[in-house]
């Protein structure tokens, strides 16, 4: 299917409606008393991207772009699928791990940690086929993931008194106030490299997605 068809202008449409909707939500019913308001945490972070991500697709799509959107597409769904997968192992075990402020409305909740990187994730592997040139891709990630966790060690835990935990307080996660900076350094590691792991797969399943439905379009090719 053409990325300049009317189903994938309307599924773009879609997917960069919701997403910047629910970024102007968050900064409009957003808790900004604290420092970092909603920013503090990584799945805002992802809904940042995923709706940078969506309007890059949405202008491909309207020619209003001719740079393929790549980065920020395999970015926004590596963060994603983290967020997804980190939410729910968490709230399954115990909400509290997650939401210290209490119950997340419904259909943010949802959204943030369901329909939204879904419906990214069809569109960077489907649509826009963007997990070609993946080096961009880690690229990216070593830069993106350190700077979350520096963020979060040395901006957010230093301004913040909640939430409370048996070592430490202010990190935006509850349970990571309960661990030491080394199990903390260890967890950030670990989940970076998780993040690396996640890229590679969906190259892999992009690959075989392209060679099993080819859309007989040209791929997108960045500038020189």
């Amino acid at each position: 299917m053409s990325r300049t068809s009317i189903p994938v202008i309307t599924y773009r449409s879609i997917t960069f409606v919701l997403a910047i909707g629910y970024v102007a939500y968050q900064v409009g019913t957003g808790d900004w008393s604290s420092p970092g308001g909603p920013l503090r945490f990584l799945t805002i972070w992802a809904l940042v991207l995923s709706a940078y991500s969506a309007w890059k697709m949405l202008s491909i799509s309207l020619g209003k772009s001719t740079r393929p959107g790549e980065v920020p597409a395999m970015t926004a769904a590596v963060f994603n699928i983290m967020v997804v997968y980190l939410y729910w192992q968490l709230f399954l075990i115990d909400p509290a791990l997650v939401n210290g402020n209490g119950p997340v409305v419904w259909h943010q909740e949802y959204y943030l940690h369901g329909l939204g990187p879904a419906l990214q994730l069809i569109d960077a592997l489907f649509i826009g086929r963007v997990f070609r040139r993946i080096w961009r891709g880690v690229a990216a990630l070593l830069v993106m993931v350190p700077l979350y966790v520096l963020w979060a060690e040395v901006f957010v835990r230093v301004h913040n008194d909640t939430p409370v935990g048996s070592v430490t307080s202010g990190l935006p996660y509850p349970f990571l106030n309960n661990m030491e900076w080394p199990e903390r350094a260890e967890f950030y590691l670990l989940y970076g490299g998780i993040a690396l792991a996640i890229l590679t797969a969906l190259s892999g399943v992009g690959w075989v997605a392209k060679r099993a439905m080819p859309t007989g379009v040209p791929e997108e090719r960045p500038p020189r």
